[in-house]
């Protein structure tokens, strides 16, 4: 199973995922000065990150957004990415969070599993109930696709429904984590986890801690870390046995030649020190 694959990469690259959210004002001058289109400059922006941080990343995350937002240009740029990742052979994980009705999301399913858009994982929000995660599951079952799930999520306005007590008086995002993890037990690979995953953010360690040991057929996407303020310290009580998860840095990592007022031409190079950096901090604490 695809999740097999994911976990056997952790133990061998460590747990960094490199988040491919390309936004033109992060790409240097230069680049931007070399191409006449869109997708080019995006496409090769993302090679040269690609190219510069594989061995220390275990998958790359690609946001669809940010490639929709420039068109059918960007929507390329997309397809090149997911293409030449691979071509690598490297893990992907579409960043698309959908959540809708059933027939809707046989579409998308297909969309984001098979033709021009095809991954290995796609996220999706459960907050319509689990019929809307059911058409992806003949994909998980029998095409090695995963599934990443929105659980407990980094951002601040997360607290406005996940936090919500139930009838049981538990939060919504307990009990949806609880529903992904039985659902999950039905896709078991080899490892012991699930290739339904669930989306966690390490922004809040006291409650992943607790989620770690309810949820530990679980393997989790890990927001959160570096520019949204989440460290080492608090990826650590979301592993286990040193594997689990997979923690997403996308701007850290993208923007790391201007952290460092660095050379613009040799922003790979600042990339890749930056996701060197990141697995030996996780792995420190681990």
């Amino acid at each position: 199973m695809i999740i097999d694959r994911l976990y056997e990469a952790v133990e061998s690259k460590g747990h960094v995922c490199v988040g491919l959210d390309t936004d033109l004002s992060y790409i240097p001058e230069f680049l931007l000065k070399k191409h006449t289109n869109i997708s080019d400059v995006i496409f090769e922006f993302n090679k040269t990150i690609v190219d510069s941080t594989a061995d220390y990343a275990s998958c790359f995350k690609v946001q669809i957004a940010y490639y929709e937002a420039y068109g059918l240009e960007g929507l390329l740029a997309y397809k090149k990415t997911l293409d030449y990742l691979r071509e690598k052979k490297e893990i992907i994980i579409a960043d698309i969070k959908r959540g809708d009705i059933s027939k809707t999301a046989e579409m998308y399913a297909k969309g984001h599993f098979e033709g021009d858009f095809e991954s290995d994982f796609i996220t999706l929000s459960p907050y319509m109930g689990l019929d809307s995660i059911e058409p992806y599951l003949d994909y998980v079952k029998n095409k090695e696709k995963g599934l990443f799930v929105l659980v407990r999520t980094s951002n601040e306005g997360a607290k406005d429904i996940q936090f919500i007590d139930t009838a049981e008086g538990e939060k919504i995002y307990t009990t949806v984590g609880k529903k992904i993890q039985t659902l999950g037990e039905n896709y078991l690979g080899k490892c012991g986890y699930s290739s339904i995953g669930g989306v966690v953010g390490c922004t809040h360690a006291d409650e992943g801690r607790e989620m770690r040991k309810t949820h530990d057929k679980t393997f989790f996407l890990i927001p959160g870390y570096g520019a949204q303020g989440g460290g080492a310290d608090d990826v650590a009580p979301l592993l286990r046995d040193g594997n689990g998860g997979v923690v997403n840095s996308s701007r850290g990592i993208l923007l790391a030649y201007k952290k460092a007022d660095g050379k613009p031409e040799e922003f790979g190079a600042y990339a890749r020190e930056e996701a060197k950096k990141m697995k030996e901090a996780i792995g420190n604490v681990i």
